[in-house]
């Protein structure tokens, strides 16, 4: 992993779509892949004031806590989820493990609380492994954000914290159940200050592993905080799922095609290759 990584930057969306980035640069944006928006269409609706955190690598940090053994510690990539299991042809673009790593739900969501004078409370894990799955492309096919299938992150953490996780993903939401983001915007040559309510909501519960919850964010057509003038049309909802099979939680996103039955159906497959490293074994 990079010595430093930015994990909250200034929040955009392009609808359009962009030419898949080289491989180097798609690690560079690993750890920024599920940003969300607050704009559609050609709107741009930029958050400010949004703060820099810094992380520190993994080699600066002590080692994990002893682990009562015996136990599974690092997580093996077969406890991913693997091409054959999407329903269309995938390919690997992006694998990476790595230690004390936050388990993120949504940077977005993260800001949501903090611009509210509350911490993202993201737990740290023992032990984190990554995946990013891609469209398979014909030859002299031009790559883009379309491509993206899947997206995974894989945590381990501590028994404490497996058995919280869902008691406390109520509490976490509740603050932005109904959030409203201020912002500077341009469009067609036309500037001011834009507004769009944000949403989060659990839809579906327990539906695979030993817990599991599927989240949708929702945000409103952007209007001109002045005119009250819409701005832009309201972006496709996106969807999470969270599965936790032990002491392993999932998070995982689908692309722009997928659907929410598509990811709660994806969601029960990476919870029967979580068994292969779970603690307690399944």
């Amino acid at each position: 992993m990079r010595d430093e990584l930015m994990i909250v930057e200034r929040i955009h969306r392009d609808l359009s779509d962009v030419r898949w980035p080289e491989p180097q640069e798609i690690r560079a944006r690993a750890r920024r892949r599920r940003r969300r928006t607050a704009v559609a269409a050609t709107v741009v609706l930029t958050l400010a004031g949004v703060s820099a955190f810094t992380l520190v690598s993994a080699e600066r940090e002590s080692a994990p806590p002893s682990l009562t053994a015996p136990v599974r510690g690092e997580i093996t990539a077969d406890s991913l989820l693997q091409p054959a299991d999407l329903p269309q042809p995938a390919q690997m673009a992006l694998s990476e493990s790595g230690l004390r790593e936050s388990l993120r739900l949504d940077d977005v969501l993260g800001y949501c609380r903090s611009s509210q004078g509350m911490l993202p409370v993201w737990q740290a894990s023992r032990w984190s492994r990554s995946q990013t799955l891609l469209r398979v492309r014909p030859a002299g096919d031009v790559g883009t954000s379309n491509d993206v299938l899947l997206s995974q992150d894989l945590y381990r953490v501590t028994p404490e914290a497996a058995d919280a996780f869902f008691t406390d993903l109520d509490r976490l939401l509740a603050p932005c159940a109904e959030w409203r983001s201020v912002g500077p915007y341009e469009v067609a040559g036309v500037s001011g200050t834009g507004e769009a309510v944000h949403r989060w909501t659990v839809v579906q519960r327990d539906f695979a592993g030993d817990g599991a919850a599927l989240l949708r964010h929702t945000v409103s057509p952007p209007r001109d905080q002045k005119t009250g003038k819409a701005i832009g049309g309201a972006p496709a909802p996106t969807s999470t799922a969270v599965v936790r099979v032990g002491d392993l939680i999932a998070v995982l996103s689908l692309g722009r095609q997928g659907t929410e039955r598509d990811l709660s159906r994806i969601a029960a497959v990476a919870a029967r290759r979580m068994c292969l490293a779970a603690n307690p074994p399944c």
